[in-house]
């Protein structure tokens, strides 16, 4: 599996997790709220990042990689902890 494949798979997945989250947002708590503002702030910064390395894909350090790598494995975890505090 290329680099892109295992960046849009992680990509995907948060798409989903953050999909169900807003589903369930308006039943949630003020403080839930909060830590979902601060994932959107995250994950518009992911999606940027991963614009960068796939359009210098060739260029992008092994650190961009792992940066980006390490944020999205951070948003997904976010994501699923809204998810399931709205559960």
């Amino acid at each position: 599996m290329s680099l892109q494949d295992d960046f849009n798979k992680l990509s995907d997945k948060i798409k989903q997790y953050r999909d169900e989250a807003r589903v369930q947002l308006h039943l949630a708590r003020e403080d839930v709220k909060d830590e979902w503002d601060d994932l959107e702030q995250d994950w518009d910064r992911f999606r940027s990042k991963l614009d960068q390395i796939f359009h210098d894909a060739e260029n992008a350090s092994n650190e961009a990689r792992e940066t980006a790598r390490k944020l999205g494995e951070d948003l997904k975890t976010g994501y699923q902890n809204i998810r399931n505090k709205l559960n």
